[in-house]
Parts: C-alpha cells; structure tokens; sequence
C-alpha cells in the first residue's frame, strides 16, 4: 500500500516517548503577526524544526464594507457642508473670509479682505501646504483644536502667491473652512458635516472621529507604513491607530469605506447633494498648472479618461492609508485603497490611478 500523500507525517513505527515537558513550539503556519492581516511581503512564517511543513493559510479577504481612514478626501465632505450652508443661505461663495472669521486669516502678509470662500474651496488663496512633519502642541485632553493648526498653518510661511493666481494645495485652507462652520453653525465641525452630508445619505459606515479619538472599528483595514525598494520588497511596520486623526481635523480626518466612500461622490456628482446651482459650482474648474488637462472644483478634481471622457475625482493619503474614488457624469464609478504609505516612491498614488482609470474605462461599478 502506497503512504498517505503529503503533507501527513508517517505514522510512527515505535510507540511514542513520554510527553515532553519543555515548552511546545508554535504550530506550523502560525504568522509572527498578532496585528491582523499584513502585506504579503512583510508577513513572516517560521515553523519550528522538525515539524511537519505547513499548509497553506489563506488571507482574510478584505471586503468594501471594511472601514479605513481616507484621509482628505474628507475635504469633499467639509466642501460639500460649505455648499450646504451656501445653500441655506448663511454665507455666499465669493464672500471674503474676513466677514465670517474676523482677524483669523489676516496675520503674518495674509489678507483675509482678499481671500474669499471660493479660494479656499478650490486651493486658490495663495496658503501654501503647512509643514506636515512637525505639530503644534496638543491640547490637554488630546488631539488638535482648529484654531491651533490654522495659526501653526500661517505662521509658518508667508502667503506664496496672490489669491485666486494659482493653484496651491494647502490643509490650511480647509481648517480655515473647518472653523466657518463652526462658526456659522455654532456646532462642532464634525458634528455638521455628519448632520448636513453623512446622515441625510445613510452612510452607516462613515465617522468623523472627535480629537483625541483613534479608534478605528473593526473589522478594519490595517494600515502600514514603509519603504519600497527595487521590485517588491516592503520595508515597514504596522501603524493602525497611531496617529491622530484631528492632526488633519477638516483636511483629512475621516473614516469610511470603499462602498460608502463611492456612495457619497456619487450622490454629490449627481445632484444629490447640494442644490444644482451649488452641484454645479462644486464641478466648476480651473486648471491645476498651466496646460494641466486637470483642472480644481470646489472639492473636487475633473480628470481625464483615456477612453475619453473624464471622471471627477479625489484621493487621500494618511500614515497607513491611500484612498481614491472616481467617478463619471453617467455614473460609472470605482473606488480604492492601499493600506502601505512608503517613502522614496508615489507608487500607490500612481498605480491607484491606473486601476481607477482602468476600472471607469470597463465600466466600473455601474
């Protein structure tokens, strides 16, 4: 009679010694990674010797409904409850931000009598990106104020072009926006944009985490961050939960899921939103540079398709995370992410691109 095929282990001819008494190693398979599912080029087996070789694990399959953090496009929302209260009449587009936010803006050469609404929605203001690396100070219960970041955005550079001459992707500009809400709604800013865009389109699975909150529930998308090098080899660790979400408050906070995500800029690209008049002026762009063939909205960014065509867009990158949606005006629409932020290289926004603009060009989610 042939033996068992593999990978049984021979049955013994001898009977067996006594049981051991040291302790047992672990079993074959088992991953040193107690943190959740991992990328495959960072999860490390090491079965004991002698044993018998393991059999094959599969990963736990990720799913549209898994919640993940998607970074700015939590600016879409913050535009979108901006739009909402244009709507409601509280304030007007081209109105300068000295009118709501008296003497916040007009520090260190800004001038908030020059930089209306419109220029923060769409980048425009002449705010440059605030240094990322560093922080200003916590406050004492934990997490960040509005306030702290807009002044530690201000402070630390000079205006870097005139308002409304170019476009200059800035966090700033949208805890600017963060704090008119707050200012014209009297509620929290994570508060109205849940009550005014979140609720009103049951998007159960999306959250605006209040400071000092790091949780993200389960079951969740581990998030990792790292170095590519040449090929496939990732060098990095785990960072789920580490960093704090109001460090990017109204700028890229917020946490989501793939399903939802392309729930919400599906509604708002048709209509469901915001008033048409405020759907059309969120769609209405200027270009990025001079030549782009992409051009900024208010939240929003219009895109080519290399099917023809073009797909409005936004993406989000926070330590862990890459996150982007697209969709089109007759309503194909796919949504990503990658869970490895890496150093030296922009492969996931790049190769997030190529899978976005492939999957529109199939046809999407239609």
């Amino acid at each position: 009679m042939w033996p068992r095929p593999w990978p049984r282990c021979p049955r013994p001819l001898t009977p067996p010694p006594p049981p051991i008494t040291r302790p047992v190693p672990p079993r074959c398979g088992r991953s040193t990674s107690r943190a959740g599912p991992v990328p495959a080029s960072t999860r490390v087996t090491v079965p004991p010797r002698g044993a018998c070789p393991p059999a094959p694990r599969p990963s736990t399959p990720r799913t549209r409904r898994d919640p993940t953090s998607i970074g700015s496009q939590s600016k879409t929302f913050t535009a979108a409850t901006v739009l909402a209260l244009v709507d409601e009449g509280r304030l007007e587009l081209d109105d300068p931000i000295e009118n709501h936010l008296p003497g916040v803006v007009s520090v260190n050469g800004y001038d908030g009598t020059r930089i209306t609404v419109r220029h923060l929605l769409r980048h425009f203001s002449g705010i440059p990106q605030a240094n990322t690396v560093n922080a200003p100070a916590q406050q004492p219960g934990g997490g960040y104020s509005l306030a702290s970041l807009v002044q530690y955005g201000l402070d630390g550079a000079p205006p870097a072009a005139e308002p409304g001459a170019r476009f200059l992707y800035s966090n700033t500009t949208y805890e600017i926006l963060g704090m008119l809400i707050e200012r014209l709604t009297g509620q929290r800013v994570e508060e109205a944009v849940m009550r005014r865009v979140v609720q009103p389109l049951g998007l159960t699975n999306t959250s605006f985490p209040a400071p000092g909150d790091r949780t993200l529930p389960g079951p969740r998308i581990n998030g990792y961050a790292g170095v590519r090098f040449i090929g496939t080899v990732f060098i990095g660790t785990e960072v789920t939960g580490t960093h704090e979400p109001s460090r990017f408050y109204a700028s890229g906070a917020m946490i989501s899921t793939l399903r939802d995500v392309a729930a919400f800029y599906r509604a708002l690209v048709g209509g469901r939103v915001v008033s048409a008049e405020s759907t059309a002026e969120m769609k209405r762009g200027v270009p990025t540079q001079p030549g782009s063939p992409s051009s900024a909205g208010l939240g929003l960014v219009e895109s080519p398709l290399p099917c023809g065509g073009t797909f409005w867009t936004y993406n989000g990158g926070v330590p862990g995370y890459f996150t982007l949606t697209g969709v089109t005006e007759d309503g194909r629409y796919a949504s990503t992410v990658t869970n490895a932020q890496m150093g030296l290289s922009d492969q996931p926004i790049s190769q997030g691109y190529g899978v976005l603009r492939a999957a529109l060009c199939e046809g999407g989610g239609s």
